[in-house]
């Protein structure tokens, strides 16, 4: 148990370390881009699957509501949430078409597209960009695997993070982290140090 413990501290600290080295500038010109498009009156539509809606869920909650400061809201939504509308989607026409009818019904070319992947090949995902980026829209996507070129997520978007790893644990341990820290720069830069 010792063992288990000191080796998943040390193989997340690697995975940080390891995504820093690759994607500290497409990290930066993520939030860059998060605060160019809340500014214009944009919106975040973030997606993905398990664990990823899970991350999904938790970010535009940290929009929407606060992350560190007390401010007004700010425009994201996960399309992980809405069990009738993915349920009706899935029945009467594809689980793989789940996000992708979302993004068409509510994404405008203002808005940014955010994925979450940690194969980086999720299907439902991928036409939740593809789609996205037919309105127009700026396209993001967290993803995962030793590859690091976030697989057909990493071909298609605009920007893809992109943590070199083969466990699926330390990737979402490191996407949460990067989550946590777009949240703080959008408000930082937007709302200051209030």
């Amino acid at each position: 148990m010792e063992q288990i413990v000191s080796e998943g501290l040390i193989n997340s600290v690697m995975a940080k370390e390891a995504f820093v080295t690759e994607s500290r500038k497409k990290l930066i010109d993520l939030a860059c881009l998060m605060v160019v498009t809340l500014r214009q009156g944009g919106k975040i539509l973030i997606f993905g699957n398990g664990g990823s809606a899970a991350d999904a869920q938790h970010m535009a909650a940290e929009f929407v509501n606060r992350f560190l400061i007390n401010r007004r809201p700010l425009a994201a939504v996960a399309l992980s949430t809405d069990t009738s509308i993915i349920t009706s989607i899935g029945n009467d026409f594809s689980f793989d078409e789940i996000f992708s009818k979302q993004v068409q019904a509510l994404g405008k070319p203002e808005d940014l597209a955010l994925g979450i992947s940690t194969s980086g090949s999720s299907m439902n995902v991928i036409k939740g960009i593809e789609v996205a980026k037919e309105i127009g829209m700026r396209t993001a996507v967290l993803t995962g695997g030793i590859a690091g070129d976030g697989g057909e997520l990493g071909r298609i978007s605009d920007i893809f993070l992109n943590v070199p790893t083969a466990k699926t644990q330390h990737i979402q341990e490191v996407h949460l982290w990067v989550e946590h820290l777009l949240c703080e720069i959008v408000e930082r830069e937007i709302f200051g140090e209030e």
